[in-house]
């Protein structure tokens, strides 16, 4: 039997190249790498077994290399809470300065490094994202939960200075632990008032008033990030809860009675300040009144004033107007001796006479006359002259022509 040699080695040829690109196809995952934009990957040689660090994103050339993603950026939880992180509960103890305990639950947003040497050497200490998490950034948050506890009471953990433990832990967790001093002190229960000893702790500073610290965060060695740390519990044992509820109904009561004690201090400053106002309103009431009779009393002397001027103003008027009267009757009676006056005078008079002598007969119609006795009509006219020389001489008139007295 003869063998076709040029059919066999076409048949081997064959089957070569379907076994080479059976080999391409099954090794080509690892001959090269895509890497995302949200991650840094680590290759590994296969051969040289030297690191290689890739941040941007892209397809590199494994070369069948090791390779290792971390998170450029990633949420991290230490919570009792199911639903965030994993299904188990990763809260963290904490005790405090009064021996008082509880469990810390919050989450941090943290980010790995860049930095190629960096990133080599958290690669060689921590060669997965989740040894990253839970052996090196786990531990680090715990250990700064348990440095805070001491810092404070449970009781001041739960109010005024809870601010204090979410600021002390991040510090704490991205810088290095506190150094610190303590000491012994006794202190009064605020509700027992029983004196009960515990450890005061202080942090410790330079004469620049700069935080001393105990050691670096290994966090920092590493390059890692930690930010916007929040706690969303601290769940206290019940025995501490208990307390602090007891505090707190007994700190409300002490702000009510404040708070009443300041109402009714309030009620008080109203009602003497409504008394002020009234007693000021009553006042004022009063002195608008002796303002307006003192307005119209001054008013009224003012008037007074004006009308006593007036009357001046008057009789000095009168008097001057009768002065220049008089001075007026003198002066025409020294010019013409009254002439006008006397005229109109001596005309009533001789007008009295003309009438009355009408009236009447001058003599009567029967006389019984003795010898040289009577008045006869023949002398009437001299009686009327002697009349008329009479009123003449009363008027001191002078009927002569020259105006001259006889």
């Amino acid at each position: 039997m003869s063998i076709n040699i040029s059919k066999l080695g076409k048949g081997l040829f064959s089957v070569l190249g379907v076994i080479l690109l059976i080999f391409i196809i099954t090794c080509s995952g690892q001959m090269f790498e895509n890497i995302p934009a949200t991650d840094i990957v680590v290759i590994q040689g296969i051969i040289d077994g030297k690191l290689h660090v890739y941040t941007t994103p892209g397809v590199v050339f494994q070369n069948f290399g090791k390779v290792t993603h971390y998170q450029k950026r990633f949420q991290f939880y230490f919570s009792s809470d199911k639903k965030r992180g994993n299904e188990s509960d990763q809260s963290i103890r904490i005790r405090f300065n009064d021996s008082g305990h509880g469990t810390l639950s919050g989450e941090v947003s943290c980010e790995n490094p860049t930095d190629p040497e960096l990133v080599k050497a958290l690669y060689q200490k921590y060669s997965t994202q989740e040894q990253v998490e839970q052996q090196l950034i786990y531990p680090t948050i715990v250990n700064s939960v348990y440095m805070t506890g001491p810092l404070m009471s449970s009781v001041e953990s739960s109010a005024g200075r809870r601010a204090e433990v979410l600021t002390d832990v991040e510090d704490q967790a991205s810088n290095g632990i506190y150094k610190r001093t303590s000491q012994e002190i006794r202190v009064r229960d605020a509700m027992t008032g029983i004196e009960r000893t515990v450890t005061q702790v202080t942090i410790t500073k330079d004469t620049n008033g700069i935080v001393l610290r105990n050691e670096q965060s290994p966090l920092k060695k590493f390059g890692i990030h930690l930010f916007n740390l929040s706690i969303s519990e601290i769940a206290y044992d019940k025995d501490v809860e208990d307390q602090i509820q007891a505090q707190r109904k007994a700190y409300l009561e002490v702000q009510t009675a404040v708070a009443e004690a300041k109402k009714a201090e309030q009620a008080a400053l109203t009602v003497a300040k409504q008394g002020e106002a009234t007693a000021a309103q009553a006042k004022w009431a009063q002195e608008a009144i002796k303002a307006k009779a003192v307005t119209e009393a001054q008013q009224q002397k003012e008037v007074a004033q004006l009308q006593k001027e007036a009357a001046e103003s008057t009789k000095q008027r009168d008097i001057l107007l009768g002065e220049g009267e008089a001075e007026k009757k003198r002066l025409i009676m020294a010019a013409d001796g009254a002439l006008a006056q006397k005229l109109d005078a001596y005309v009533k008079v001789q007008t009295a006479y003309a009438q009355n002598f009408c009236k009447q007969p001058l003599v009567p119609s029967t006389q019984i006359l003795g010898s040289g006795s009577g008045m006869g009509n023949g002398q009437v006219p001299a009686f009327i002259d002697l009349l008329t020389a009479k009123t003449l001489r009363d008027l001191n008139f002078d009927m002569s022509a020259s105006g001259v007295k006889k």
